[in-house]
């Protein structure tokens, strides 16, 4: 596999009124092409700082980021981000929501009708075909996260960024939706990079796992491999071995090679 995106030596400092906060330093992180990535790490370690470089939404104090051999200057369309928030206009059918996304990415190249059959495969693929005319007040929580993410994909970005999609859903929706992401990644071979708190989640997702130490002046503090064979099933891993071996040193970083500082205190 090819590399995609790149982060070297990023180091992000924030101004605030007690001064300079150093959120990351020497971060170095390559992501492969058709990569699946999740970020784990107690809060305040610059997760969601990290993938916001990715997306252009933040531009580091130092270092550089890469994506495609390009330094990352701003947001692009190459670079999509579903976050946690799934950020629909109100006023706008599930349809019209979608359409704004590809509209502004594909407008000046094809026809109307065209725009609208992707807006319309785009909601197909997360299964949402009977609802393109519903408004988000009409559809659950679930639904509308999965209209999030058919908007990102409608765009066809070469990165997918999750910022912790599912953190907000009832844990069988999670499940589910989960459940879809991973078939919508065998289907699009997307690179995806996804924040998450959730361990089993970027276990049963990921082909890579980058663990971050605490903050502030945070950084990687492992990458672990997700050996696990793809197509994955969540019943058949319960049980698996090696999903479990995995798990458990994913849980022995976070809780004892890198405790919470208030864990610490206690």
């Amino acid at each position: 596999m090819q590399d995609f995106v790149r982060l070297e030596q990023l180091e992000m400092t924030f101004s605030t009124k007690r001064g300079p906060f150093t959120a990351l330093r020497d971060v170095n992180l390559t992501i492969n092409e058709g990569e699946f990535v999740s970020i784990i790490g107690h809060s305040g370690c610059g997760k969601s700082t990290v993938l916001n470089v990715i997306a252009g939404l933040l531009e580091s104090t130092n270092g550089v980021a890469l994506c495609a051999g390009r330094e990352i200057k701003g947001p692009g369309p190459e670079r999509a981000v579903v976050f946690q928030n799934h950020s629909l206009l109100p006023w706008l059918t599930c349809h019209q929501n979608v359409y704004l996304a590809v509209d502004r990415v594909f407008g000046q190249k094809e026809t109307r009708a065209q725009l609208h059959e992707r807006t319309r495969q785009a909601l197909a693929m997360v299964g949402l075909d009977h609802a393109t005319l519903k408004y988000p007040h009409e559809i659950s929580g679930g639904m509308k996260q999965r209209v999030g993410i058919a908007r990102a994909l409608a765009m066809e970005p070469r990165v997918l960024l999750m910022d912790e999609p599912f953190g907000a859903l009832d844990a069988l929706t999670r499940a589910h939706l989960q459940d879809e992401l991973l078939r919508i990644v065998a289907r699009t071979h997307a690179t995806v990079v996804m924040v998450t708190h959730d361990v089993d989640e970027a276990v049963l997702l990921s082909d890579r796992i980058v663990m971050m130490t605490n903050g502030p002046a945070a950084t990687v503090g492992q990458i672990l491999d997700v050996k696990l064979q793809r197509p994955r099933d969540r019943v058949t891993l319960a049980t698996d071995a090696r999903y479990m071996q995995i798990r458990g040193e994913v849980l022995t970083f976070l809780y004892e090679k890198h405790r919470r500082p208030d864990d610490q205190a206690a």
